[in-house]
């Protein structure tokens, strides 16, 4: 069933997590029994017929191990992939204290809709990006980069973090973090039946024995066997990836129309996305972390299996429905000469930014509020207006 809504988009979301789950085992169970097909077929040179039969045979008094073994990684995935991820990134967890102008800007977006906050981390790296991780309530956190929190403003940094509040909700995280477990199982068996292969296989038909039934097996069916075995292995890794980009790219488009529901300044999100743009990449961490980002620069195939829409597409779908103006792309200093936004000094050759979010408060006008002292030093003093609001002599 398509998603055509936000409330349709959490129950497709649901849906997909159970379907990924079940894929999970499937997916196993192909790689068991390819595994037992390859181990006849290297203990014995049968016809392919023969070779089968045993290999089902072997499958059944794997499949209950196998089964045992995913759940247990499913639920050490559950309980401590926040944990391994952290270990990924070096991302750290930070309290108000430590970053009051992060922590506010979270918390005021959870109490302005009655979100759970999630757990605030920062992780230390020049580049721009944030992702979003958790299975749960009580797992859920946000990532933001040092980098990020340098170059991007107050109400830019406050859309990202709707962006990643919104995948939150609508339950994108959960989904990921799913895939990211099946794309680790599959890695993992497919790996470990290959280095079996090669480490120990070829010597495995000389010490089996024919167990009484070498009259009917007959012969030449080994080749075909370990063709067919790397065949599903292949298949099993192919799925396993097609899973993950099949993950509907239109969750990047309702983030950032959620964090926009959230602001209320599409602008924000759109000179957020286009500061980010080609500076996201996470050096060291691997391309199931860069799936859960604000962007991911990493594609190929043409962007065939790329994880995120592009920057452009994303840009656009925000002028043309939020309202949004693209100042297109922004030039950045490099990072050693970047200074936080509240202590960089205005220069000639920033972008302009958007006419919705002023990089300066006006001036106070004086009136019966204002004595017009705390004007700024470079906007020249207003004389005072006659009548019952001006000062009186």
């Amino acid at each position: 069933m398509a998603a055509y809504g936000l409330y349709t988009h959490i129950q497709s979301n649901k849906r997909r997590s159970v379907a990924l789950l079940v894929s999970l085992f499937l997916l196993v169970y192909l790689l068991v029994y390819a595994g037992a097909l390859a181990g006849e077929a290297f203990s014995y040179d049968a016809s392919l017929q023969w070779l089968l039969r045993r290999a089902w045979r072997d499958f059944l008094l794997a499949a209950p191990w196998a089964t045992i073994g995913t759940a247990v990684w499913i639920v050490f995935a559950y309980y401590f992939h926040q944990n391994i991820i952290d270990a990924v990134t070096g991302g750290h967890a930070v309290t108000r204290k430590e970053q009051p102008r992060l922590y506010n800007l979270l918390e005021n977006l959870c109490i302005s809709r009655g979100i759970p906050m999630p757990a605030l981390k920062v992780m230390q790296s020049d580049a721009l990006n944030a992702f979003a991780t958790g299975m749960n309530e009580k797992q859920y956190a946000i990532t933001v980069t040092t980098g990020l929190l340098g170059r991007l403003d107050d109400a830019e940094t406050e859309a990202v973090l709707g962006h990643e509040l919104t995948h939150v909700r609508n339950g994108d995280v959960r989904m990921m973090v799913i895939a990211v477990v099946i794309a680790g199982v599959i890695a993992f068996f497919a790996e470990l039946l290959f280095r079996m292969w090669f480490n120990t296989g070829f010597g495995w038909r000389s010490r089996r024995s024919d167990n009484g039934d070498s009259s009917d097996r007959g012969k030449g069916g080994a080749g075909a066997a370990l063709l067919i075995a790397a065949v599903l292995i292949a298949l099993a890794w192919l799925l396993s990836a097609l899973i993950r980009f099949a993950l509907s790219r239109s969750r990047e488009f309702l983030a950032d129309a959620g964090s926009v529901e959230l602001t209320k300044n599409p602008d924000a999100m759109i000179s957020a996305l286009r500061k980010i743009e080609g500076r996201g990449e996470l050096p060291g961490a691997t391309s199931a972390v860069m799936e859960m980002c604000v962007d991911n620069p990493r594609s190929g195939f043409a962007d065939l299996f790329a994880t995120h829409p592009s920057i452009d597409s994303r840009v656009e779908a925000l002028v043309k429905y939020a309202g949004g103006h693209d100042p297109g792309p922004i030039a950045l200093p490099p990072p050693e000469d970047a200074t936080p936004p509240e202590e960089a000094a205005p220069s000639e050759d920033a972008a302009p930014r958007p006419a919705s979010a002023p990089e300066t408060p006006a001036a106070p006008y004086p009136g019966p509020w204002s004595s017009g002292a705390e004007a700024s030093s470079n906007t020249p003093p207003t004389p005072p207006l006659p009548g019952p609001w001006g000062p009186h002599r």
